[in-house]
């Protein structure tokens, strides 16, 4: 009856979509007003109950070590302005007791490859696995609402949401059947089909549960286009000796991957904020007048 204390971060990736930005900055360093995309995702997981934080890494990523770890110059700097405050959120970004593991992805062979190299820490627990470019906003928080899901059947979850039959080409997509209120049995996974060949239009995003289970069948499986290890694939096979359940989770999700994902996020996380919300939501209203 393991709990799911170890999340994976996925962030080696490239993040073309974002060059120039990300030229020499990770695209999870990207911040909605004030945070980066990667410090939500771990928020996530924190309130989930998650504790030890296991970043599958790249070239170019050091930032992400950086923002995590302490920052001695910057705190003894706001402690000698008496800015206590900042230097309160700094030194408490995330709670004590949470890890933060680093290990490096030499090449970049798919998310199916990152979860795999993250194996060595994760042993036989149970893991989620969190894509920080999937912006979501739940609450409780996402992750929590699949910890919970996996507590009550003890096997892996997917976040799922529907999605127009015309954008099946660029999910994973699952054959499901309902057991629960938001809760699907699948039977058989997509990576990316056709409209015309997609099973449903229900996608998988970037919030997974998997047991240990999953490292034996991305070990065995082939390597898909590119060279690439599908995580979709491994799931697949996995799913030939284990149940496997997607969640319909309850919250927005913003595709910060894409340019417009990311500005709808920004403006709804810009009006929410505390210092500026009120007059940013004010300016944004002069701009219909």
């Amino acid at each position: 009856m393991k709990k799911v204390r170890k999340a994976v971060f996925p962030v080696a990736g490239m993040g073309t979509r974002f060059l120039p930005a990300t030229k020499a900055s990770p695209k999870e360093m990207l911040p909605i007003v004030d945070k980066p995309l990667i410090q939500f995702a771990v928020e996530e997981a924190v309130a989930a109950g998650i504790t030890d934080m296991v970043f599958v890494t790249g070239r170019s990523k050091r930032s992400i070590e950086d923002h995590f770890d302490k920052a001695y110059e910057l705190e003894s700097e706001l402690e000698a302005r008496g800015k206590s405050e900042l230097l309160d959120f700094v030194r408490n970004m995330i709670p004590k007791n949470i890890n933060c593991i680093y290990i490096r992805q030499a090449e970049a062979l798919g998310l199916g490859h990152a979860v795999l190299c993250a194996k060595p820490v994760i042993g036989d627990e149970p893991f989620a696995v969190l894509l920080a470019d999937d912006l979501l906003d739940g609450k409780p928080a996402v992750m929590k609402q699949m910890t919970d899901t996996y507590d009550y059947y003890r096997c892996s979850v997917l976040g799922v949401q529907d999605v127009p039959r015309a954008d099946t080409r660029s999910y994973g997509i699952v054959d499901a059947r309902a057991v629960a209120d938001r809760v699907e049995q699948i039977n058989a996974i997509v990576e990316k089909p056709k409209p015309e060949d997609a099973p449903s239009t229900l996608a998988v995003v970037g919030r997974y549960i998997l047991t240990p289970r999953i490292f034996h069948h991305l070990e065995t499986i082939k390597p898909g286009a590119g060279g690439e290890l599908q995580l979709t694939d491994g799931i697949a096979s996995l799913l030939s000796e284990e149940q496997v359940l997607a969640y319909r989770y309850d919250g927005t999700r913003y595709d910060c991957g894409s340019k417009l994902g990311y500005l709808q996020a920004t403006v709804v996380f810009g009006q929410r904020h505390p210092e500026v919300g009120a007059e940013f939501d004010a300016y944004l209203k002069s701009l219909g007048d």
